[in-house]
């Protein structure tokens, strides 16, 4: 092994490097066609051809050009591919545009950082192969899930939902499914430099997609599948938080379900009531009895003051809340993770001037995080795991909801990024955390994407988008386990440890060399 890595090394040395410009443009383009392989456009190709641009144009550099490199890959993928936080920072956010385009650079470029550490740590303490890169890579996805609180985007997993690779999900996850992105895509890069023997692992790895798709880990309860129908009210997000709304919003919902009682489930989007239960007891009692008249389970996303626990805190603890009530069904879930500038301003009194159109937003009022050991939701004597909105962004989240469930649900307000690209790749996220856990998940949206997915990450049914509209379907319980509900993360981080273990070990003397002459 220690041979072949030092061949690598001669390799890299007995080339000339070409100016740095050139890999920093080439990279730069490379992050900012990654959004292309992402919903709405799905070209999964661009998943495999963007990092391995990234790879090329990390040949023989050393790890400070490594820096600029990634930090360039970073912010074009990040600029491009998160622009869709514009309309919410200009449009509902009453940002001016050049602050808002602005901030979303500032957000590019701090994101970018994850990338920039990423290739200086490549190119500083490894050698050069697929194998050290994907488990950096790996681990660097991972870290965004929980850095700053996270912001667990564009991971080149989330490409292939739907397709070939997508049978390694409920194995190890969408790091899973990315360790394998980018290792395919670095070996595209070692064939065209005639290191034909990466067609050995890239063939194992197909092989291996192939092979995780035909395991069935979980089955169909004998019990008959809940008929469900989830409301999309389509509330315009600059008129949802108005109290001169309010009353037409709670109008709207009530008359979409009204034929709807008498089916198991019916399901309200996130904050479709936009009030604090305590301010709407009469409204709540009505459809609450409305609900058990006709055999019907009711959930809901709502606001919610819990009262008991304020006395104890000596402060007020209001919550983004998903509650179940009706016809047998009880509980409530309390969010877990908030959205930094969406549900909570940090920092609020120094940045009042960034964001004035949501300081007066109750929505931005200050949420408290729900507890972590929260049990599902109990709907027609079986569980129903929540997440809402934000929350399926995170996989070992939504792991910790569904290994109790027999089915799933979120709720969400896209509204804010109406007619942009992030109510698309968000669906997506979806898709994928059903197909990690081997689980149905039913999505009710303001405005869409309002859909029902399979526990193999299909869509089975779905709303239109930007209509008033009820979506109906079934929602069939699931039995089993996957590996990955059972094992989380672990597997795929351990085996990225190993890999950067090996690849440290064996790496070429030479390469420390160069790095200490360029110091």
């Amino acid at each position: 092994m220690r041979a072949y890595f030092n061949k690598l090394a001669r390799d890299v040395e007995q080339k000339k490097a070409l100016p740095l410009i050139y890999p920093i443009l080439l990279a730069l383009f490379a992050g900012a066609i990654f959004s292309l392989a992402l919903a709405p456009f799905e070209q999964w190709y661009i998943a495999l051809l963007s990092p391995a641009l990234l790879y090329a144009a990390l040949h023989k550099r050393s790890a400070k050009h490594a820096f600029a490199i990634g930090l360039s890959y970073g912010i074009g993928l990040w600029f491009v591919g998160a622009f869709w936080l514009y309309t919410s920072i200009h449009v509902y956010g009453d940002t001016a545009a050049p602050l808002a385009i602005l901030m979303i650079a500032i957000m590019a470029i701090v994101m970018g950082l994850f990338s920039a550490l990423q290739t200086w740590s490549y190119r500083r303490f490894f050698p050069e192969t697929p194998l050290t890169f994907a488990p950096l890579w790996v681990l660097f996805e991972w870290a965004k899930t929980w850095v700053f609180t996270g912001f667990p985007w564009l991971f080149a997993g989330y490409a292939f939902t739907g397709y070939f690779l997508d049978g390694y999900a409920p194995l190890f996850g969408v790091f899973g499914v990315s360790f394998v992105v980018i290792v395919l895509a670095c070996a595209v890069v070692e064939l065209c430099r005639k290191r034909f023997i990466w067609v050995i692992p890239s063939a194992i790895l197909l092989l291996g997609a192939w092979a995780a798709s035909q395991i069935e880990f979980v089955e169909q309860k004998t019990t008959k599948p809940l008929s469900v129908s989830l409301i999309q009210g389509n509330i315009p997000q600059d008129l949802k938080w108005l109290t001169e709304y309010q009353g037409k919003t709670l109008s709207i919902y009530a008359d979409l379900s009204r034929s709807e009682w008498g089916r198991d489930l019916i399901v309200w989007p996130e904050s479709s009531i936009p009030m604090f239960q305590t301010d709407i007891q009469p409204f709540l009692e009505i459809i609450q009895q409305q609900a058990k008249n006709s055999g019907t389970a009711w959930v809901t996303g709502i606001p919610y003051w819990d009262l008991a626990e304020s006395k104890r805190q000596d402060q007020a603890m209001f919550y983004n809340s998903i509650m179940a009530s009706g016809a047998e069904a009880e509980g409530l879930y309390k969010k877990q993770r908030l959205v930094p500038f969406g549900e909570y301003i940090p920092l609020s009194g120094l940045l009042s001037w960034v964001l004035p159109a949501l300081q007066n937003d109750p929505s931005m009022s200050g949420f408290s995080r729900g507890a972590s050991d929260q049990v599902p939701l109990k709907i027609k004597q079986q569980n129903l795991g929540a997440a809402i909105c934000y929350e399926v962004a995170y996989p070992n989240l939504t792991r910790r909801n569904a290994s109790q469930s027999d089915f799933l649900v979120t709720v969400s307000n896209d509204a804010w990024f109406t007619d942009t690209a992030g109510p698309l790749q968000h669906l997506q996220m979806v898709q994928m955390r059903a197909k990690e856990n081997g689980r149905w998940f039913v999505r009710a949206t303001n405005t869409g994407v309002t859909a029902i997915i399979n526990h193999e990450g299909q869509i089975v049914k779905q709303a239109a988008m930007d209509q008033r509209t009820v979506l109906r379907g079934e929602l069939p319980a699931m039995q089993g386990q996957t590996l990955y509900n059972r094992l989380s993360d672990w597997p795929i981080l351990i085996l990225s440890l190993l890999l950067l273990i090996l690849g440290w070990m064996f790496r070429p003397k030479k390469v420390d060399v160069s790095f200490k002459s360029r110091r």
